[in-house]
């Protein structure tokens, strides 16, 4: 079955970074598109970036704004999103998960969480 499992996550300042990872398994990682979506405090999944299935074109949401980017090594099953000047508002769990801005599904791993305070 679909495994996805997100790491990287942890406790950082503003204006930090992190990368943040995804390991897949039990489908055809190459072949699909993938997204990394976020829950922040009380708040719904925000989708972030989707990379399509060669890495050949990437997309984000406006409020990255350059601060995010997204990777993938398809011949590592092992998607990537990498976070520059992190700010409060960024403090959620991060999930990755198969399909685009409009095609994601619910994320089933437990994602990796992000906190961003000083």
């Amino acid at each position: 079955q679909v495994q996805l499992v997100e790491s990287g996550g942890g406790l950082v300042q503003p204006g930090g970074s992190l990368r943040l990872s995804c390991a897949a398994s039990g489908f055809i990682f190459r072949i699909f598109p993938m997204s990394w979506v976020r829950q922040g405090p009380g708040k719904g999944l925000e989708w972030i970036s989707e990379i399509n299935s060669s890495g050949s074109s990437t997309y984000y949401a406006d409020f990255v704004k350059a601060r995010f980017s997204i990777s993938r090594d398809n011949a590592k099953n092992t998607l990537y999103l990498q976070i520059n000047s992190l700010k409060p508002e960024d403090t959620a769990v991060y999930y990755c998960t198969t399909g685009g801005r409009s095609t994601w599904s619910r994320p089933k791993g437990q994602g990796t969480q992000v906190i961003v305070s000083s």
